[in-house]
């Protein structure tokens, strides 16, 4: 029985399971950013099981929660080999019907005549579509379509050195970004920003027009504070608070930050033992501490030397795309690998920021690390979506940014 392979223009070709064995070693950097994706996953696991145990039945392994993430991971790898069997090229052919499948789906969330059966608040956000055992969150998917269909746009788009031609990057994005912010969901919301710059950059828009748009919109920022629904601004005005050293608000709404803190002070330097670190998670009372504040509980296992672990370990991830992408043989896959970079970077990092204190907490969840099953599939995805474009990359390496057509179109 033969398997297809696929050729550096991505042409598929018959071969057997030692040449599917040497084609998934020519993979290269990919494997890095594989490789990390399995220990976090691992890694999650295990924190989620710690977030959400005490302690252990004689006859139990895993709690029920980690049980889950364990089933999310596995079939999260699944779906990531099958989309590195599919040449990547193929996908932003069909960008713009998955782009519209997936606005469809956010527009569904915000109907409100749907039952509360199908799209029930959660948080007081519409994110989710339950579909029997299965809860789907759209939003997360989203950042997919939106990488595969941007990237398709701009490999071609001529505009994007002029300041005029960015304006329609932009509109591509604030429709995502404003279906996911009337969830309300802001902080999923805002991660789409960081990743339309990222990949203009990588595309070869000038650094000054981007530079400008910036400044603009840190002038106007202010103008969009009363827009803001009252529980936002009331993180922003609590996070001023833990900057001025105010602790009025540390059993209010400063709470879930506070004790996200003292959680990481507690884990010192190596950490605690992991009996003693379930009594300090468990009587901590820290809210989504198996979501959002994960963090804060490998922290308190692992102490300062585990949690710099896992900052490295998606550092490694990020470079490994980033290479992938620099190897690319053409702008698309460089485009996909560094969308998909700039989207776990941007979420790893207002994720780090919420859980020190750094940042008010906008609901954004550590990815391969936090607890659901969406978010795990998604991210699952973006890594086979760097082994796809690593294994149909060009020969020779070339320049990461590099801006020229592709070589093949």
């Amino acid at each position: 029985m033969t398997a297809p392979r696929a050729n550096p223009a991505g042409v598929a070709a018959p071969f057997g399971p030692l040449a599917l064995f040497r084609t998934l070693v020519s993979i290269g950097p990919a494997w890095i950013t594989l490789l990390a994706t399995a220990i976090l996953c691992a890694l999650s696991v295990y924190a989620v099981d710690l977030a959400t145990t005490l302690t252990h039945a004689p006859d139990e392994t895993l709690s029920a929660y980690a049980s889950k993430q364990l089933v999310f991971a596995a079939a999260g790898f699944g779906l990531s080999i099958v989309v590195m069997l599919v040449p990547v090229r193929w996908l932003g052919i069909a960008s713009i019907p998955l782009a519209i499948f997936t606005i469809l789906l956010l527009v569904f969330l915000l109907i409100p005549a749907v039952p509360t059966s199908i799209v029930k608040p959660r948080h007081g956000a519409r994110s989710w579509i339950d579909i029997g055992p299965l809860q789907l969150q759209p939003s997360e998917f989203a950042k997919i379509t939106y990488v595969v269909a941007l990237a398709w746009f701009l490999r071609r788009s001529k505009g994007r050195k002029t300041l005029r031609g960015l304006a329609r990057p932009f509109a591509i994005t604030l429709v995502p970004i404003g279906l996911i912010n009337l969830q309300p969901d802001l902080g999923t919301a805002s991660l789409f920003v960081p990743a339309l710059f990222a990949m203009l950059i990588a595309a070869g828009a000038r650094l000054r027009h981007l530079a400008l748009i910036i400044v603009a919109a840190l002038a106007i920022a202010p103008a969009a504070y009363p827009l803001l629904l009252p529980h936002q601004k009331a993180r922003i005005v609590g996070l001023m608070q833990q900057f001025k050293g105010d602790t009025s608000a540390d059993q209010d709404i400063n709470m879930q930050s506070t004790t996200a803190k003292q959680l990481l002070a507690a884990g010192g330097i190596t950490g605690n033992t992991d009996a003693k670190s379930r009594v300090y998670i468990r009587y901590s009372s820290l809210p989504e501490r198996h979501n959002d504040m994960i963090p804060a509980v490998i922290a308190n296992r692992f102490g300062l030397v585990g949690l710099l672990a896992m900052i490295g370990l998606f550092v490694i991830w990020i470079a490994g795309a980033l290479l992938v992408g620099a190897t690319a043989h053409d702008t698309y896959g460089r485009l996909v690998c560094v969308g998909c970079a700039a989207f776990i970077g941007g979420q790893v990092f207002v994720n780090l920021g919420m859980n020190l204190g750094l940042l008010p907490i906008i609901g954004i969840t550590l990815p391969f690390v936090s607890y659901g099953g969406s978010s795990m599939l998604a991210c699952w995805v973006m890594s086979g979506l760097v082994a796809s474009v690593a294994l149909r990359r060009g020969v020779a390496p070339r320049r990461a940014f590099n801006t020229a057509q592709d070589e093949d179109e």
